[in-house]
């Protein structure tokens, strides 16, 4: 992969003595084997540059650029072009910056490029676009109402000083662009036609372009689509000084959440790390602050079953600005001990402040930054130009590709220089719990959260750190995971899928050594099949319990093993529980060992197992806080996979379990097992079977051992409930959160089951018409922020849906709009030209051909294949030779069988969620009677239990061909 960075002139006047203003600058890279381009332009205009009483603009205009341009004046042609050639488009406005970005298939690039460049060069922004567009925006505000991130940050951001402009609201909504706009005597589109004239000048413009073409091509097509950019030699827009002063600092925030929760922010205004990074002061701070081995705070506060978690580095940051946060989610009796904590905190930045800056640590982060470096996955180019064009306006050209990554030199003074700056005096503390409703008089004005302010001033923190508990705080030792060997294992065998490597009766392991990467990396997955995991609500939620806890013992461990790069994660799946790691394969087998050895001596800890419960409790009490979206798909899981328990019942069960229950219940759920088992990348076949050899003799074959080998009459499969031809079902709810007065559909089509022919035409399908569909429901519509049209797969049970979210149509309205979409959509396939078809086709055959990036896609695919039971590995390969093969004709015949309204073999599940605006609505829907070809769903579980089911592909061995 070859790069080159590329500056242009812009003009200046250097006769007034005032530096010249930057120069618009393009970065190219040249990748031969990339399957996608992709293409990235960086704006220095963020939101702190709208203008008073007219919040929101800058965002606003983000979105306006996407609709149409002078060159390309059909609304919606550039999103159209990416969709129809494989890619993907957005953008993303930020207080100084909008990125804007694409990626798309490869030979595709030179028109994307032409069409993304028509953005900066002459955008159409007609008044009806600008009118329907506010109320995007204005939904996208909607459904961020709720959310206690965005009202927590916004908090924030209210108590600074008002004159800065961190204290603004970015994402406008209905209100501030329309309504006070009007007010005020402003047309909303001339004043973006005037921001965009005034502020988007080719000299604050960054743009990286990822392609397989060379350097002087890609420079060519670059020159050449770029060239018309306006350059006014607009001077950067810059914003001086801290957003606080004395007055918002030395404060306690009470602030009550929507969710369950409490959740500690301790923040301090510092001196931004950008100025000093390759120092990196931050980076080995917020290392020791937000570590949690033995000795860290972290450790200490667990301990005491005083936290959650526990995170610590720099937040909110510019050039000018910025703060260090430490964020720490409290048990209940960490809320009743909040002072305690702080003082805790308090200590430990004081023991960093008086025992000296010890170099081997700089050294250990230094080595972990550059060996991260120098095997760095690849990853998706469009992730890539992101990033690079959001570095280019921060960081020199040589430290384009590497930014704060890598410090580089050891300054003992400028880490003491931040230390210096995390004292009581500087402090800000942001304290959020739902204890405080009904204790607060102040509201937030764009978000409406509660909050009360108090002072705390240094006496007050001083006496909470003297009166704190004596506890060992400690710096770490020396990290014992990080990689020394990083060499390549020599393997003989040379496959491009897994094979089966061994099987017993116990366990089946696949292998799959790295054919591709190169690196000194590994991959793991080991799933427990375990069917006493899944036959209640009560044990779904013992199992899920005992891997939280088994995560929580080796946490004090293991921990230095994700610093380091070796990452692992055991979590309960719907056949029993996953063990997974990937990274450096240096000490994997070790941490392996670990974990298998904690599940064979597992003990349930009471004061762990309360932790457990209590933190799974207040996740149980928030689903109903999830957007109305996430609720339609998790009532269409729930129809659907006849295994699933619903989550009130399992909420249940939980509240009358014990710690004695999970010891009670472990023998049982480990009695029977069987373990399949995947290992691919830098390792050996040898060393895999005997990995799966020492698995086996530590948890089977041990003198005193709990797990039994599982009869072939017990493999779990997972199976999927098949839906009635010609029958449209639907089920209404109302929304779990009355609060919320956004409502949702998900509109499903079930297609067929597993099979290539059929799979690519589903996915031809999907992709012809998700831009036409987020067009019309979206765009013209203005249905709701979410709208869009997707494939579903469950368990190789696959289909269509139609997600929307909206507060403008209640879901059976939505319902409609869906089905007036797809009469809309039928003539434009019928009338689709040969030439169109063709291009789709390719397409999808780029898109299907796309290569492996890292070890981590790779073994999804395959892990997916395995763990479903369908072994198709070649699956892409043989989708390919079919969509060579596919006609137009077969497509709309798919269409017409499967899709089309009213057609007799179609099978529809619609999930109707009704927000607060709709209560009426809900109300006359569930007292009408059906209308004809459709039936309301008014139980689900009878409703599952009477319809047939799809076969499964899983469970032992007698159909997979090896």
């Amino acid at each position: 992969m070859d790069s080159r960075p590329r500056e242009t002139d812009a003009p200046g006047d250097p006769a007034n003595g005032a530096a010249p203003p930057p120069a618009a600058a393009c970065l190219l890279i040249s990748d031969p084997d990339t399957d996608k381009a992709a293409a990235s332009m960086s704006v220095s205009v963020g939101y702190f540059c709208d203008p008073d009483g007219l919040e929101g603009l800058a965002h606003f205009l983000e979105h306006m650029l996407f609709y149409a341009s002078k060159k390309y004046p059909i609304e919606d042609s550039y999103s159209k072009y990416i969709a129809e050639h494989g890619g993907s488009t957005n953008a993303f406005t930020s207080t100084e910056r909008t990125n804007f970005y694409f990626d798309v298939n490869s030979d595709s690039l030179h028109d994307a490029l032409d069409r993304f460049a028509q953005f900066f060069i002459k955008p159409l922004m007609s008044p009806d676009a600008v009118h329907r567009e506010i109320k995007a925006v204005d939904s996208e505000n909607q459904k961020n109402l709720l959310s206690d991130p965005w009202r927590m940050s916004q908090l924030q951001n209210h108590l600074c000083d008002e004159n800065h402009p961190y204290h603004k609201f970015g994402t406008g909504n209905w209100d501030t662009l329309e309504v006070k706009a009007k007010e005020k005597g402003l047309d909303t589109r001339l004043e973006l036609i005037k921001f965009y004239d005034s502020h988007y000048s080719a000299n604050l413009m960054k743009l990286v372009v990822y392609g397989k073409d060379s350097l002087d091509n890609l420079q060519n097509l670059v020159e050449n689509k770029f060239c018309d950019i306006r350059d006014i030699g607009r001077k950067p827009f810059s914003f001086p000084g801290h957003p606080c002063s004395s007055e918002h600092l030395q404060i306690l925030v009470k602030a009550v959440p929507i969710k369950q929760g409490h959740t500690l922010r301790i923040l301090w205004p510092i001196t931004p790390n950008v100025r000093c990074y390759k120092e990196g002061p931050c980076k080995y701070i917020s290392h020791l602050i937000g570590h949690e081995g033995e000795g860290s705070l972290f450790y200490i506060l667990k301990k005491l079953g005083w936290a959650i978690s526990l995170e610590a580095g720099e937040g909110d940051w510019s050039y000018d600005f910025s703060f260090f946060s430490v964020v720490i989610r409290l048990t209940d009796e960490g809320q009743e001990h909040m002072e305690d904590a702080v003082g805790l905190l308090f200590r430990y930045i004081t023991l960093l402040q008086t025992s000296g800056t010890p170099k081997w640590i700089f050294d250990e982060l230094q080595t972990i930054c550059e060996t991260g470096f120098h095997y760095r996955d690849k990853g998706p180019p469009i992730h890539y130009v992101v990033n690079i064009s959001s570095n280019m306006q921060i960081f020199p050209p040589e430290d384009w590709l590497i930014a704060s990554s890598m410090p580089s030199k050891f300054s003992p003074d400028a880490i003491q220089n931040i230390l210096n700056e995390l004292t009581p005096g500087n402090v800000r503390i942001f304290w959020e719990s739902k204890r405080f409703e009904g204790q607060t008089n102040l509201t937030e004005p764009w978000y409406g959260t509660s909050y009360s302010v108090e002072a705390v001033p240094p006496s007050i923190i001083q006496k909470w750190v003297a009166e704190a508990p004596e506890e060992d705080l400690h710096l770490p030792k020396p990290n014992i995971f990080i990689p020394r060997d990083l060499s390549l294992k020599n393997v003989e065998e040379k496959v491009s899928v897994p094979f089966m490597l061994r099987k017993t009766p116990l366990s089946r392991l696949w292998y799959k050594p790295d054919t591709m990467f190169f690196t000194p990396k590994a991959y793991i997955k080991m799933d427990f099949h375990c069917p006493l995991s899944q036959s209640s609500p009560e044990s779904a939620v013992l199992t899920d319990v005992f891997t939280r806890l088994l995560m929580d013992y080796l946490n004090d461990y293991a921990y230095d093993a994700q610093v380091a790069g070796l990452y692992y994660a055991v979590k309960p799946n719907d056949t029993g529980f996953q063990v997974t790691m990937v990274g450096y394969n240096d000490k994997m087998r070790t941490l392996l060992e670990t974990v298998i050895g904690k599940i064979a001596e597992f003990e349930v800890r009471v004061d762990r197992f309360s932790v457990i419960k209590e933190a799974m409790t207040k996740e149980y009490e928030n689903f109903k806080f999830r957007q109305p979206y996430q609720q339609v798909l998790y009532y269409c899981s729930l129809m659907l996979d006849e295994q699933a328990w619903p989550w009130d019942e399992e909420f249940s069960a939980l509240s009358h379990l014990e710690a004695s229950d999970l010891g009670n219940f472990l023998p049982h759920l480990l009695a029977k097992t069987f373990i399949e088992c995947y290992f691919a990348g830098n390792i050996e076949p040898n060393e895999a079977k005997s990995v799966i050899q020492h698995v086996e003799d530590v948890l089977f074959n041990a003198p005193i051992s709990v797990c039994k080998p599982l009869s072939p009459s017990q493999h779990l499969a997972r199976r999927i409930v098949k839906l009635e031809k010609g029958l449209r079902y639907y089920y209404p709810a109302m929304c779990l959160n009355h609060q919320d007065e956004n409502s949702a559909l998900l509109h499903y089509i079930q297609t067929h089951q597993d099979n290539v022919k059929q799979n690519v035409l589903l996915h031809l399908l999907a992709l012809i018409g998700k831009q036409p569909a987020f067009h019309q429901l979206r765009s013209v519509e203005q249905l709701g922020y979410i709208a869009l049209l997707r494939q579903r797969n469950d368990s190789g049970v696959r289909g269509l849906q139609f997600i929307i979210q909206s507060t403008v149509k209640d879901p059976a309205n939505l319902d409609a709009r869906v089905e007036n979409f797809l009469k809309m959509f039928e003539s434009t396939l019928y009338q689709m030209s040969d030439a169109e078809f063709k291009s789709n086709v390719r397409a999808l055959i780029d898109m299907k051909l796309e290569k492996y990036k890292n070890i981590r896609e790779e073994s999804a695919f395959f892990w997916g294949e395995i763990s479903e039971g369908t072994l198709k590995f070649d699956r892409k390969e043989a989708e390919v030779a079919a969509l060579r093969e596919l006609k137009k004709e077969e497509l709309i015949d798919f269409f017409n069988d499967h899709v089309k309204v009213n057609a007799p073999q179609k099978k529809i599940l619609s999930i109707q969620v009704y927000g607060g605006l709709h209560t009426a609505e809900y109300q006359t829907i569930v007292q009408n009677a059906p209308p004809p070809q459709s039936c309301e769903i008014t139980d689900i579980y009878s409703f599952r239990r009477s319809r047939p089911l799809y076969g499964s592909f899983r469970g032992g061995f007698g159909q997979m061909k090896l």
